[in-house]
Formats: C-alpha cells, structure tokens, sequence
C-alpha cells in the first residue's frame, strides 16, 4: 500500500487550534505514503485510480455516505481518522452500522499506522472474497429451487420419480446444449403459464 486518499470535507472549516495540529496527510505522508487531499465528491473522482486506501476524516455520521460512494467507483480500504473533531458524535452512532476497516488517530506511530493499513488492506480483500463467495452461493440456491421445481413438475405429470425427473432435465440439457437451470426455468415457466390460462 502506497497511495492514500484523505476525504476531509470539513477541512476549511476548522478552527486556528485545530489548523495548527497536525493534519491526517502530513502525518500520513511523513510515513512514506504518497497523499492525495478531498473535500469534496468532485475532488475525490479524479484521485480513485491510484488510490490503495481511502481515509476519511470526518464525524462518524457520515462514514456511511462517503463509504458507499467510494466502493461504487473502487474496491480499497476505508479507514476511518479518529480525532476529537471527528468523533464528537460517535457516542449518538454507536448503534448505526459503520463498516470501515481500521482505525488510525493522531496519536500513532509511524509503524502503528503501518500495521493498521495492512491489516486493513487484507480485511478489505477478504470482505470482497467472501461477498463472491456468498454471491455464488444464493445463485446456486436459486438454481437449486428452479431445478427443484421442476423436477417436481415432470415427476408429477410424467408419473416418474424425482430422481428419474432429474436425469430427464439432465439429459434434456444436453441435447439443447443449454445449462440444467436454464431447461428447469423453461419447464418450470411453461406450466405456471398453462396454470394460470386453465
């Protein structure tokens, strides 16, 4: 992890006291990490490409909008800059649903703030195996029930058992050349149509 971009929106905003401490990029970039610096969604869309890592720096009620606007355009660790400034709300959005991949705050050192982007980093990439995963999952379930179906269909009106009605969808999906679900939804389909004109 290389590249990090910083989403400050309340940037300009801040008060001198808080202009004089330190900012998440000059911390970050005295790390050895090349920064980049939002404050707007304008701002952000043109720095996506060599982003490694999203830090948001802003109060914890927003982490949600900003995380779904990221994700859409890239898949990268989204972090969240804990500082005083940003986490006078978090006690009210304890209950919301904040998913971010790690934590880094001020007071870090530089090899803490290593580990948490590596940790982060992984977190996040294992988070989208398992989504895949679960996305394959639920269309082989879908698939599952139009076989089912269908199955259950021809063993009715052929007066054969499931397991024969299952090798007839087989085979019948050979000799059209089209996957099983595909034959199974047709059968499947054709006779909700026939059921609903009788």
């Amino acid at each position: 992890m290389h590249s990090l971009l910083v989403i400050d929106p309340g940037r300009t905003e801040n008060s001198a006291e808080e202009r004089s401490s330190p900012t998440p990029d000059s911390i970050l970039s005295s790390c050895g990490y090349v920064i980049g610096t939002a404050a707007s969604e304008d701002q952000v869309f043109p720095l996506i490409g060599d982003t490694d890592a999203f830090i948001l720096h802003l109060p914890v009620t927003e982490i949600s909008y900003w995380r779904s606007i990221l994700v859409q355009h890239k898949v990268a660790p989204v972090l969240w800059w804990c500082t005083p400034r940003t986490a006078t709300l978090s006690v009210s959005a304890c209950g919301d649903d904040i998913m971010v991949d790690g934590i880094l705050s001020p007071a870090m050192q530089p090899q803490e703030i290593h580990w948490i982007l590596h940790f982060s980093s992984r977190q996040c990439f294992e988070r989208q195996q398992w989504l895949k995963e679960r996305e394959q999952l639920l269309s082989r379930l879908e698939e599952r029930k139009w076989i089912d179906m269908a199955k259950g269909i021809l063993s009715k009106a052929r007066n054969i058992s499931e397991s024969e009605a299952y090798d007839l969808l087989r085979k019948q999906a050979m000799n059209e050349r089209k996957r099983m679900v595909d034959v199974a939804t047709s059968i499947v389909k054709v006779y909700q149509m026939l059921q609903d004109q009788t």
